[in-house]
């Protein structure tokens, strides 16, 4: 049986990893500065991360959520104190997606209503609402587009303004750091106005940290850098390090009742082993101190690049802008310098996603490489 033809692929077939490296069945050695879309936070095969996971499957992999499993008590207590998140509630699933459609479920659930406002360039993942809230018409079938959003410009608060007040729209959507579209991020005072607004006109104000969270914009949410107060919170990609886990979190505000969400493997016990290696490494190793100092780094020989127009983003969720479209570049920095980086749907924006653990030594490997590179 062949396989769905859906992903365009680089020819490189990774066979193992380890921190900040890949390697090719040729044993060829590759810098990661991109960790698989942002999953990778705490490094590939940290050591406390794999004992974790060997010893809980060696005991119980998976039973469903008709049982009590203490992990994920012991998940969401650790979650709110590494995060600071206080008195919201965990609800535990797959993926991105999954913690999306769950959001939006969710707060139409609250509010009584069903439109939505998204915005320009927004990702929010490919099934069902959470695709119909993503700015790409190419990827939004028929059954997706019956979804009754509007799609804003960032910064454009009187937009949302007049849009909330028509008293439709259960839930505002939004990437604080944009992963997808290209690092874009509004104003503070937009951010904050928005917060404002969601609370005054019955609408619940979803952050969608899916590849923001988990410390990589150098707080443990990207919205923590503003004075807002979002109602559902949406996590996964370094929430497992490259186990497949999200969830959401939920404001005290919203009453849960049985059978309004549910998953059959969500929160499984392998899952939340997964989940509490990483947050304990995050916490244990001061790995949101490192993202602070090497993107101070990495920002700092940025700025000398002539040929780099823009430097977009936050702690280790970065893109630099070029006058060209960067798909060659890439390619040249993965076959002939071994060095992993992500674009983005702006195609002149290189994006720079590594794991958390990333050093200094590892900057100055890729901007050598992007020197060369750019002059070739």
């Amino acid at each position: 049986m062949s396989l769905f033809n859906v992903y365009p692929l680089y020819n490189i077939t990774p066979v193992s990893a380890k921190d900040v490296y890949v390697y090719d069945e040729k044993g060829i050695e590759y810098l990661d500065l991109y960790g698989g879309h942002a999953v990778i936070s705490i490094g590939h095969a940290h050591p406390k991360y794999v004992e974790a996971i060997t010893n809980q499957v060696a005991k119980l992999g998976f039973y469903s959520n008709a049982i009590q499993n203490p992990l994920q008590e012991e998940l969401a207590d650790r979650l709110e104190a590494v995060s600071g998140c206080k008195g919201y509630e965990l609800f535990l699933c797959n993926s991105g997606a999954e913690a999306n459609e769950n959001a939006l479920k969710l707060a139409s659930f609250k509010t009584e209503k069903s439109r939505v406002i998204a915005f320009r360039n927004g990702f929010h993942g490919r099934t069902s609402a959470a695709v119909a809230v993503t700015d790409n018409q190419s990827i939004i079938a028929p059954i997706n587009a019956q979804q009754k959003v509007t799609v804003l410009d960032l910064n454009d608060i009187e937009s949302v303004k007049t849009e909330l007040e028509k008293g439709d729209v259960c839930a505002l959507i939004i990437e604080f750091i944009q992963g997808v579209g290209g690092l874009d991020q509004a104003t503070k005072e937009f951010f904050e106005q928005v917060d404002v607004l969601c609370k005054a006109n019955n609408t619940l104000f979803i952050a969608d940290e899916v590849q923001s969270g988990y410390g990589r914009s150098g707080k443990f949410f990207a919205f923590q850098h503003y004075n807002v107060t979002p109602d559902i919170i949406s996590i996964a990609k370094g929430m497992g390090n490259g186990f497949p886990i999200g969830g959401i979190l939920i404001h005290p505000s919203i009453e849960a009742k049985f059978g309004m969400l549910g998953t059959t493997f969500g929160g499984n016990h392998l899952a939340c082993a997964a989940g509490l290696s990483v947050l304990n490494v995050i916490h244990d190793d001061f790995l949101m101190d490192n993202v602070q100092t090497i993107s101070e780094y990495f920002i700092k020989i940025a700025e000398t690049i002539p040929q780099i127009k823009k430097i977009k983003g936050k702690g280790l969720m970065l893109g630099l802008e070029f006058d060209f479209e960067v798909s060659e570049l890439r390619k040249k920095l993965i076959y002939e310098y071994h060095i992993f980086t992500g674009g983005a749907s702006n195609k002149k924006v290189l994006r720079i996603l590594p794991p958390l653990t990333v050093q200094k030594k590892h900057i100055n490997q890729f901007f050598e490489a992007l020197v060369n590179a750019l002059d070739e």
